[in-house]
């Protein structure tokens, strides 16, 4: 797919840091025109382009991690930031898994090709029926809690591989998004995690992994590296007790520069202090083998997703308002946390940010704003309004909220092609699960 040109502006004036954003889109507005024609706004678009680079990046980066007892490096995408068929297939072609949490997740896994261990099942308040599910595919269970091993035998049967989600509590601090480890409700604390792999063990389980997720959104390479560092001791000092590990899995939470002036994160820096840990903490003390897990899903699809709308409204009273035909309803993100999306006006990349709007959604809610105080170049009714990194818990995260319904979603193929890889809601998709008999 062919780029906007990011080189000096006209007048020979580079372009500021916004600007540079603006001008990274995969599409150019006579594009725009062309694909809403057929999937009118508003719509995701989806680069496959740049999703597919983002996980070889993310793969070869780790490419250290050498194949033995613990099987080398793998990503298992977490399903939840974009749970769609052809997404999935595509990681899959690159050698993704899938990280699922749920029996819709672990279906649509299966159905996209992913089976087996290449499933990492992580949830938490887990229905019987999702573990059994879970061991019917031959996924690897990850537990959310010491009560849960009791549960899974009665209902599913003990698995040949299982993990744990350790929560280290006041030994960590996490962000924003996640919480702080001590308040967080996920994971077994380090007390209950030797006790977990010890029933475990007892029960003829040979093959353990570690998992656990303090951040997510961290944009500090450093993070990574201290968590790799915490999982691989707690490695050495379950090994004291017979508890030989087969895979570490560092969770998620890579994130993306949603701000102009943010960098993107290091994955090359990462893997070289996880290795720098992994050779001190593993190879030095003569441990077996680790596999190296990760479920990275923001970071792969992320900033490979666009929110595409059109302005319907103008409004003047005590600030100025841009209303577009999109709404909180197919992107929650800035009206629940607050969370910055860059926004581009096609054809005005280049053009002076000189006007100041918020641009807002139709719910009938004030936090339904995809940007508040934004300056940007001057709208017109019927002008593009695309919103940037979206391809990750932007869709997933929909709802229908004053009967607002959710949007197509499009995958912009390498060779220039689209393909419609979900349609949009109708009102009677909206009203098939409702009851009229009876109604006045």
């Amino acid at each position: 797919m062919q780029r906007v040109d990011r080189s000096e502006s006209r007048n020979g004036v580079s372009p500021d840091r916004a600007t540079l954003k603006s001008l990274t889109l995969p599409f150019h507005r006579e594009r725009l025109i062309a694909i809403t024609t057929e999937y009118p706004t508003p719509v995701y678009l989806y680069d496959e382009a740049g999703i597919r680079a983002s996980a070889r990046r993310l793969i070869d980066a780790f490419s250290w991690v050498k194949d033995g007892r613990g099987g080398g490096f793998k990503n298992f995408f977490a399903v939840k930031a974009t749970p769609n068929p052809a997404i999935l297939g595509i990681l899959r072609e690159e050698g993704l898994g899938a990280d699922c949490s749920s029996l819709p997740e672990l279906m649509l896994a299966e159905r996209s090709g992913i089976v087996g261990e290449d499933i990492m099942f992580t949830s938490n308040n887990t229905p019987a029926e999702e573990f059994v599910a879970a061991r019917r595919l031959g996924g690897i269970i990850n537990l959310d809690d010491i009560s849960h091993i009791s549960f899974l035998e009665r209902h599913a049967g003990i698995p040949p591989v299982i993990s744990f989600r350790y929560n280290p509590g006041p030994l960590r601090e996490g962000n924003v998004i996640i919480g702080n480890p001590e308040e967080a409700k996920y994971g077994l604390t380090r007390e209950q995690i030797f006790d977990a792999y010890e029933i475990m063990k007892g029960k003829g389980v040979r093959r353990f992994g570690l998992h656990t997720m303090v951040a997510s959104n961290e944009l500090d390479p450093q993070y990574f590296v201290e968590t790799a560092k915490m999982l691989f001791e707690l490695v050495g000092d379950l090994s004291e007790r017979g508890i030989n590990m087969e895979f570490v899995n560092l969770g998620g939470g890579i994130g993306i520069p949603y701000k102009p002036e943010q960098e993107p994160v290091d994955v090359e820096a990462i893997s070289a202090g996880v290795k720098e840990a992994y050779d001190e903490l593993i190879v030095a003390r003569d441990l077996d083998p680790l596999g190296i897990t990760m479920e990275c899903g923001r970071y792969i699809t992320g900033p490979h997703g666009f929110l595409v709308a059109k302005a319907i409204h103008k409004k003047d009273i005590y600030r100025k308002y841009v209303g577009v035909d999109a709404s909180m309803a197919n992107l929650m993100r800035p009206g629940m946390y607050g969370a910055y999306h860059h926004i581009t006006i096609p054809g005005k990349e280049r053009a002076p940010r000189d006007r100041t709007y918020d641009v807002t959604g139709g719910l009938c809610e004030n936090n339904d704003k995809f940007g508040v105080q934004r300056d940007l170049p001057e709208i017109q009714i019927g002008d593009f309004v695309v919103i940037h990194d979206a391809g990750a818990h932007g869709h997933s995260m929909g709802f229908n909220y004053n009967g607002k319904l959710r949007s197509a979603e499009v995958l912009l193929r390498p060779d220039g092609s689209t393909q419609l890889i979900r349609r949009a809601e109708t009102i009677a998709d909206h009203f098939t699960t409702l009851v009229f008999d009876g109604a006045q």
